[in-house]
C-alpha cells in the first residue's frame, strides 16, 4: 500500500469538509470507513462506529438541523506512512448557532480511496 500524501490527505479533508457543509449525507459519510470511531465533546460516549453516527445524524436531521456554512483553518498534516493524522480549527454554522472547535482526523489508505478512520472534536476558547 503506498503511503499517503500530505496532497491526498488535504484532498479527502477538502471532500469531507465541502460534504459537511453541504449537509450532504451521502457524500458525506462515504468519507469515513465502516469501522470509523467517533469523539465529540458535546455526546456522552464514543460513537463505536460510522452506523452509530450516522443514526444519530439522521436524528439532527429529523429535528430541522442543517449545517449552512463550514470553515477550515490552521490545517495541519503528519503523515506516517499509510495513516495521517489531519487536525484544524472549525468555525461551523449550522440551524443550531455557530461553534469555534478543533478538531483531528485520522485517514488511512484503504484500496485506491483515502478513508476518515478516527473523528475528535473539542471546543475552542474564544
Amino acid at each position: 500500500m503506498p503511503n499517503l500524501t500530505t496532497e491526498d490527505v488535504l484532498e479527502a479533508a477538502d471532500h469531507l469538509v465541502a460534504a459537511f457543509a453541504a449537509t450532504d449525507t451521502d457524500a458525506y459519510f462515504d468519507c469515513f470507513a465502516e469501522d470509523a470511531t467517533f469523539v465529540f465533546h458535546p455526546e456522552p460516549a464514543r460513537l463505536d462506529d460510522r452506523a452509530a453516527y450516522e443514526r444519530l445524524w439522521a436524528t439532527w436531521l429529523a429535528d430541522g438541523w442543517k449545517v449552512l456554512e463550514c470553515e477550515s483553518t490552521a490545517r495541519l498534516v503528519q503523515l506516517l506512512g499509510d495513516v495521517a493524522v489531519f487536525s484544524h480549527d472549525v468555525r461551523t454554522v449550522t440551524t443550531d448557532g455557530e461553534t469555534h472547535e478543533r478538531e483531528t482526523i485520522v485517514f488511512t489508505r484503504q484500496g485506491e480511496r483515502v478513508l476518515a478512520v478516527h473523528e475528535h472534536l473539542s471546543p475552542q476558547e474564544s
